[in-house]
């Protein structure tokens, strides 16, 4: 049996935290510079021309990619022959995370009620962890800091297996018809098929960290995000909601079984800054 020390877990989460904020995934920026060879209007040129220098600038100036620096989500894939020393996963993550937000002046978002008192935690903790156990003892951490204003771009409606894939594509569509002028466009849309309602969303979660460009396996999904990208980039919401050819830069479907009865689908929104890093113990 590994013993894994919480001190280890807590230095990983405080560099990926403080990483993700300020540098931006390579597929990211490799797509953004193909949407701005395919940008026709003018406007959404201009928008995709400024997310590249600011990626840029935060890069060359250790700064964030976004002020935003969103709520941590942080998914652990624990090799189920390694054991955690010192501490709880729970308690080791949240330091982590208020040490990266703290030391590395990122902007507190967390709020300790949601409905009354809305008090500032003070250091964007606690977290929101999702965690599978794996075979092995390697541990993987996927730390993504994710933005309110994207988040709330996100949707989920339980389907009648009769709606089928229109069903599917009419909900996605809508949902980014009505909201995703507010979700700093381009976007990165996951969708989640199947589970039922809780499971439905962390599957369109996870689906955003697939690299840009990737395809689902199956034959039929691919067809789906192909065609979910094309219907998206059509409403002309364009990049910064001011109208042209890129609303999406990539639409990534995950699926899994669900009961006869059900057809979940679960939409998750993210903004042009894909931020997310990953390391290993």
């Amino acid at each position: 049996m590994r013993r894994i020390s919480s001190r280890e877990v807590v230095e990983l989460v405080k560099r990926l935290s403080i990483e993700a904020n300020l540098y931006a995934p390579i597929d990211l920026e490799e797509s953004l510079r193909g949407a701005e060879a395919l940008e026709a209007s003018p406007y959404g040129l201009a928008v995709l021309q400024d997310l590249l220098e600011n990626i840029k600038l935060a890069q060359d100036e250790k700064m964030p990619l976004c002020q935003d620096c969103g709520m941590a989500v942080v998914f652990v894939d624990w090799g189920q022959e390694a054991v955690l020393v010192d501490s709880s996963l729970q308690e080791s993550i949240d330091e982590g995370v208020s040490r990266a937000y703290v030391e590395g002046y990122l902007r507190k978002s967390v709020v300790n009620d949601p409905l009354y008192d809305r008090k500032n935690t003070g250091d964007n903790t606690p977290a929101i962890v999702h965690l599978r156990l794996v075979q092995g003892s390697e541990v993987e951490i996927t730390v993504v800091p994710k933005g309110m204003g994207s988040e709330n771009a996100s949707a989920l409606a339980m389907l009648s297996p009769a709606d089928g894939e229109e069903g599917v594509v009419n909900f996605v569509t809508s949902v980014i018809a009505q909201k995703g002028q507010n979700a700093c466009p381009p976007l990165i849309i996951g969708v989640g098929i199947g589970g039922n309602f809780e499971s439905a969303p962390l599957l369109a979660k996870r689906s955003l960290l697939r690299p840009i460009g990737s395809r689902n396996e199956d034959p039929r999904y691919e067809r789906l995000e192909e065609r979910l990208l094309g219907e998206v980039n059509g409403l002309g919401l364009g990049p910064g909601g001011y109208g042209g050819k890129i609303t999406a830069l990539d639409v990534h479907v995950e699926y899994m079984p669900t009961h006869i009865a059900g057809l979940p689908v679960a939409v998750n929104v993210s903004c042009n800054a894909l931020r997310h890093a990953v390391g290993r113990l």
